[in-house]
């Protein structure tokens, strides 16, 4: 404030040598106003373009995480100049900003850098549905119901600690703070170690709880301890495993799409999500089936124990690095709730999946693309709060939406050419799914948007809390619009869809 003072006193002695001593003091009072005024201005654009968020004293937020918890949002700029400001501002390149182009250029990049994400995905996709549709009458999954309640729990809640990282790393990258090679490599080795102990912990959790679910729709079935082990050594060695290949791959696509200028908000999600659900539900299929053999020995005991033992390994490693120190007891409840409310769609997949033909195999692709396209819009969207900017937002859902048409178009034709999942393709069918993908696409991206905006307007960071809630609601919406479409088409006869067609009638 010393140049307001500087300025005021000049002026007022100028004044005083022409004017008496009260009006003197009223001018100099309604000059300081005035300045002071101006200078809040000033102080508030200043603000609006800053290039970091400054939490309170509850977190101090590191510049290599963006994944501080509680945070106080800053203030948004009002104006397109001040949001072009605040962007160039915060180290978002204007090439590379998902929020500072014109709209066509915008939505064309957008389109450009996603779409090859998401034909790559349903790839992956595809073959998750495949391969469940494999696993599905494989001996270990006959005979112990409860990994069909397993798969989706375990796959969404895996798939929410990838795309958490994914997110993070996104926003990091957009903001600069990944160019530095130290942080860079402290970054990486810090969350790799991370997403061990929440996947051990995770996959330990879904196995008990998705036990348990399993113990209750059956209660007339016997449920056996050396079960249990199967089923929660299963899930914590293909969370491990999978997390460690997917987070070293995330990293590096994270980085080569950096140095590359690809906005990684675009396809970092699609990818995770994806690569998440091929890896570990084969690698929970092989697990099962290799310990379904000795189910009666220490096998699974022994993996078990072994595992658990290895999480305060991995714990010292993360508590040592300061950059993820926090993150090692802060944003599970989003991951626990997750898990809670994608249970009801693993309960609907296992009431349904022996009634309905291509049911396990469609499930993961429609959740998926879905899913995708939502995490993508609420990513694009935590940046720019982050760096103080606002998204388009009519113009990138509009852009999110349409792409999903021609990728659920490819993917029919190859349903259609491929006979996958042995379904009844007739007309009624093909335009009953693609109305179901549209709708469930457009729930999505809505939800996205306003989930993003509540949680940042609560003060709570977007990237560690939206993605879990919000994939864990789709993939309820997706699987029972699903059932309830299959049930309209087996019952009017326009499809026949149904395994068993007294079940239906």
């Amino acid at each position: 404030m010393a140049h307001i003072y500087t300025a005021v006193k000049t002026e007022a002695d100028d004044d005083n040598q022409n004017n008496d001593p009260h009006e003197t003091f009223e001018l100099q009072s309604r000059r300081t106003v005035d300045l002071e005024s101006n200078n809040k201005d000033l102080l508030d654009v200043e603000r609006n373009q800053s290039s970091r968020p400054h939490p309170p004293h509850r977190h101090t937020r590191s510049s290599s995480t963006s994944s501080f918890v509680h945070f106080k949002n800053p203030i948004q700029p009002e104006s397109d100049e001040l949001r072009d400001d605040a962007c160039s501002s915060n180290h978002l390149n204007n090439n590379n900003s998902p929020c500072a182009s014109s709209e066509i250029n915008h939505g064309i990049r957008l389109a450009s850098q996603a779409l090859p994400s998401l034909l790559m995905s349903v790839v992956g996709l595809v073959a998750a549905g495949w391969m469940m549709d494999i696993f599905q009458h494989w001996d270990v999954f006959v005979q112990v119901s409860e990994l069909f309640i397993l798969v989706p729990v375990l796959l969404n809640l895996k798939g929410n600690l990838e795309m958490n990282l994914a997110a993070r790393f996104s926003t990091s990258a957009n903001l600069g703070d990944l160019d530095n090679p130290g942080t860079r490599n402290s970054l990486v080795w810090g969350n790799l170690s991370l997403i061990q102990v929440q996947a051990l912990i995770a996959g330990s959790i879904a196995g008990m709880f998705s036990f348990f679910l399993g113990v209750l729709e059956h209660p007339d079935e016997p449920a056996t301890v050396s079960e249990s082990i199967l089923i929660i050594s299963s899930s914590m060695i293909s969370a491990t495993v999978s997390s460690f290949v997917l987070g070293v791959f995330m990293c590096l696509l994270i980085i080569v799409s950096r140095k590359l200028k690809i906005d990684p908000d675009n396809i970092a999600c699609p990818m995770a999500s994806s690569l998440g659900d091929v890896v570990t539900l084969g690698i929970l299929a092989g697990c099962a089936q290799a310990l379904s053999v000795s189910v009666d020995s220490t096998l699974s005991l022994g993996l078990f124990i072994a595992m658990v033992f290895s999480i305060p390994f991995f714990a010292r490693a993360v508590w040592k690095n300061k950059h993820v120190r926090e993150l090692l007891y802060s944003g599970w409840s989003p991951i626990i709730f997750a898990m809670l409310i994608s249970s009801f769609a693993g309960l609907v997949l296992e009431r349904y999946v022996e009634q309905y033909k291509g049911l396990a195999m469609l499930t993961p692709i429609l959740c998926g693309l879905a899913g995708n396209l939502g995490s993508i819009y609420a990513s694009r969207i935590s940046t720019c709060l982050h760096a103080g900017a606002q998204e388009k937002y009519t113009l990138v859902e509009w852009t999110l939406l349409g792409m999903n048409i021609p990728v659920q178009i490819l993917f029919l034709v190859l349903t259609w050419i491929l006979d996958l999942g042995h379904l009844d393709f007739t007309l009624a069918f093909a335009l009953t799914y693609f109305i179901v993908s549209m709708l469930s696409t457009l729930i999505a991206l809505k939800m996205g948007k306003y989930m993003t905006l509540t949680f940042w307007k609560r003060g709570y960071d977007p990237d560690n809390y939206v993605l879990p809630y919000l994939t864990a609601i789709i993939d309820v919406i997706c699987t029972s619009l699903l059932v309830v479409s299959f049930a309209f088409l087996s019952s009017n006869n326009l499809a026949d869809l149904a395994t068993d067609h007294s079940s239906t009638s």
